[in-house]
């Protein structure tokens, strides 16, 4: 019996629930000991640590989220990969493990030399950067040396195994997705715990990071390849890797524009105002878009559940299906936003003073205004996301436009203009506001109503 994507059902969105909670929770054990035990200066320099995290992932360019796409497609039993388009196939259809086993090692090949441009990327160009930071920072400089010595080590470990995650993605391992970070998710976080207070600063974080890492690659390879699918793989014939890879690139890299574009959006307001602003301001502003990242994570469950579902509904054209799944992403998205918005507002500022946080959260009523911009981002990428179902990407250059959109706005706001934190919250929400916002949403109405 040939293997395909997994049923996705109520248990398993209810595991995607647990896990992104669970994950959650434990990210509420941690904070409280980096906000307590750290001063505001350090928790500025760990927040510019985890946006250069994200700008080395959108390195990969955007082939994380199309091999995973095209995971799909194979395990739904499509023969071909197109450049743009899917190839249609019936729900009985075999699995192609010769395209599969093509597909793995061009996969493993991208994702080496990935690596090495990131090694050599971070060891020169990001040590200049983080070296003019530490210029104006007062703490211990050898912890931080030694904590982005140790974070180069993770991102290019990382990169060279990021594949992984598309292959269980692909699949459809909803349930084991979640297991596995909620257990590398646990070893993180008692080791951080411990090292905190072993006195270690910022190489406490990374170090755990890089440890939580290694395990889950580790189970996630376990998990993928059973004995029946390497069986399979070793009896079939490898298809040319080259033909798989040329077939994949094009909308890659459209992807990969477009995460760009999103970063510029979203990520780079911390990079550009450590330019401009006090290291407390960009704590500041950095600790609030943690947990609205958070908040974001939990909003969007149901879509990032349902991810294979929307690439095997269109390689078998079943718009019902993708009509029932767009109401039910878009609901629960919405939804969460309101509750959890509603409870940041009220309980926001109790929280951080229970636990004796050097660093607070924006005002109110910038608060408020980040949340509707984010509601208004991730509703848009949600959106985008199934129209990529359909491995188009009509979005790369609208995205391109609003992230340079963002990075002057950014620089005029903190520039000229003197607007701080107030700055970095607007650029982003305006650019966005201007086309992207309203855009996808209604291309995706459109098409599913035909209206």
């Amino acid at each position: 019996m040939a293997e395909k994507v997994e049923h996705i059902g109520k248990r398993e969105i209810a595991w995607s629930y647990a896990g992104t909670a669970f994950m959650i929770g434990a990210g509420v054990i941690l904070l409280p000991f980096i906000l307590h035990k750290m001063p505001q200066e350090t928790v500025g320099i760990w927040n510019i640590f985890q946006t250069i995290t994200f700008l080395v992932l959108l390195l990969d360019f955007g082939f994380r989220p199309s091999f995973a796409r095209n995971i799909s497609y194979i395990f739904s039993g499509v023969k071909s990969l197109q450049k743009e388009g899917v190839a249609h196939t019936t729900s009985d259809a075999d699995v192609d493990y010769g395209l599969l086993k093509g597909t793995l090692t061009a996969m493993r090949r991208f994702y080496r030399w990935i690596a090495l441009g990131v090694f050599a990327l971070l060891a020169t160009a990001g040590t200049a950067y983080f070296y003019y930071i530490l210029q104006k920072y007062s703490g211990d400089r050898q912890d931080a040396l030694i904590a982005w010595l140790l974070l180069i080590v993770i991102n290019c470990y990382n990169l060279y195994t990021f594949y992984y995650d598309a292959l269980l993605t692909g699949k459809g391992y909803v349930k084991r997705i979640q297991q596995i970070n909620m257990l590398g998710q646990m070893i993180y976080i008692g080791l951080a715990i411990g090292l905190i207070y072993a006195g270690l600063g910022l190489t406490a974080i990374v170090a755990s990071q890089l440890t939580a890492t290694i395990i889950r690659r580790v189970l996630t390879y376990y998990v993928f390849f059973t004995p029946e699918l390497k069986a399979h793989l070793r009896e079939a014939e490898e298809r040319e890797p080259k033909e798989i890879l040329s077939a994949i690139t094009p909308n890659a890299i459209k992807i990969g524009l477009t995460q760009l574009g999103g970063f510029l959006v979203n990520k780079s307001a911390v990079l550009i105002g450590s330019a401009f602003l006090t290291l407390e301001e960009v704590a500041c502003y950095g600790i609030t878009m943690q947990v609205m990242d958070v908040l974001a994570r939990c909003a969007m469950v149901f879509y990032q559940s349902y991810m294979p579902k929307l690439a095997q509904c269109r390689a078998e054209n079943n718009l019902a299906q993708l009509r029932r799944y767009y109401f039910l992403c878009t609901g629960s998205l919405l939804a969460v936003y309101l509750v959890g918005g509603i409870a940041w507002i009220f309980f926001g500022d109790w929280a951080l003073n229970l636990i004796g946080s050097q660093t607070p959260f924006v005002p109110i009523s910038m608060l408020i205004v980040m949340l509707i911009i984010s509601t208004l981002e991730h509703n848009h990428a949600q959106s985008a996301g199934f129209i990529m179902a359909d491995n188009k990407i009509p979005f790369f250059i609208p995205s391109l436009v609003s992230g340079a959109a963002t990075v002057l706005l950014l620089w005029i706001f903190l520039g000229p203009l003197h607007w701080g934190i107030w700055g970095l919250i607007l650029a982003p929400g305006i650019a966005q506001l201007a086309y992207q916002n309203w855009k996808w949403p209604s291309v995706v109405i459109k098409e599913l109503w035909n209206v």
